[in-house]
């Protein structure tokens, strides 16, 4: 009993640890100078715009994070005229709550004057959750879109619809997918004749994936580079703090700096934890929860979990196929 008492104490106090890593990893990626990189690289709209230009001039209001749900249940539960009034988080009778990341607002210069998007930025450790997580990604675009209604449009008023973007920044992703980019929208076909319709009345949501990878990648750079230093967690500061300057001109402003200082404090305490709980422990369960965790909350693979943990050799091939059952 006291095994199992103590066993579930590390737990809870790992998975307290992983909680408010996981929301310092949100409150990094919701700061305006890292938004601005990201809508640089992923959205058309901004390809001719300078970053900070995105950051000072485009984006509009707080970004708002961890705060509107997904579904329907809850997104329009506070009605308002204005674009700030929808919520960030979705709640369902059968599905529970679903809250975005960071969900956030943006005008963007288009041939006819400035236009409205709605976009949104996802964390994800685990690409292969069990589902197609791009079949997450565009049922959040399409909650984005049908919960405009009451807020940006009534009714008959669907010209008012904004574009919207689901971006995914997937930190684990299988070896196929790493150091890659790739977009999904909605497409013109012409399958008879080739009638054209305007491409505003259509190109109305984008998904993102973006998968990071390792640095001798041939497509490591640009923000899979920027967004691979700043969730690093072998990384100091410091150097976070000169490459973001240097490389990417981003302003390492006071609050920026102390929210990259507070995750990397975070993460190495979320790794020494893990390691109390691998290390020395006998039992199957606990040494598997603490290679989980580091998994999880590192992005690593197994093998290099296990390493860090400094599980023996012998017992590797073990812990991997519990892992994969």
């Amino acid at each position: 009993m006291q095994q199992e008492e103590n066993y579930l104490a590390q737990s809870i106090s790992q998975v307290d640890a992983d909680a408010r890593y996981d929301e310092g990893v949100k409150r990094l990626l919701a700061n305006k100078s890292i938004l601005a990189v990201i809508m640089k690289e992923c959205v058309p709209e901004y390809r001719g715009c300078a970053v900070r230009e995105i950051a000072e001039k485009y984006i509009e209001g707080e970004p708002q994070i961890g705060a509107v749900g997904v579904d329907a249940d809850e997104t329009n539960r506070n009605v308002s005229a204005t674009i700030h009034g929808t919520n960030t988080e979705d709640v369902t009778l059968t599905e529970g709550t679903i809250r975005y990341d960071v969900r956030f607002y943006a005008i963007a210069p288009s041939e006819d004057g400035l236009i409205g998007l709605i976009l949104n930025v996802e964390a994800q450790n685990r690409y292969n959750a069990g589902y197609p997580l791009l079949k997450r990604a565009i049922y959040y675009c399409s909650r984005m879109i049908s919960a405009q209604y009451g807020t940006e449009f009534t009714k008959g008023e669907y010209g008012k619809i904004k574009k919207v973007y689901s971006i995914w920044v997937c930190m684990d992703p299988p070896k196929n997918r790493r150091n890659t980019i790739t977009q999904y929208s909605i497409q013109e076909k012409h399958i008879i004749g080739d009638a054209v319709e305007q491409v505003r009345n259509y190109d109305l949501m984008s998904a993102v994936m973006i998968c990071l990878g390792d640095e001798d990648d041939k497509n490591y750079g640009g923000l899979l580079k920027f967004l691979e230093v700043l969730l690093s967690e072998e990384k100091s500061p410091e150097t976070k703090k000169e490459i973001l300057e240097t490389e990417f001109d981003v302003p390492m402003t006071q609050t920026l700096e102390s929210e990259v200082r507070r995750m990397c404090n975070l993460s190495q305490g979320v790794k020494e934890r893990a390691m109390e709980q691998g290390i020395g422990i006998g039992e199957n369960k606990a040494t598997l929860n603490a290679i989980r965790n580091v998994m999880n909350s590192f992005k690593v693979s197994a093998d290099a979990a296990m390493e860090a943990l400094h599980i023996p050799e012998a017992e590797r091939a073990k812990y991997k196929g519990m892992i994969q059952n």
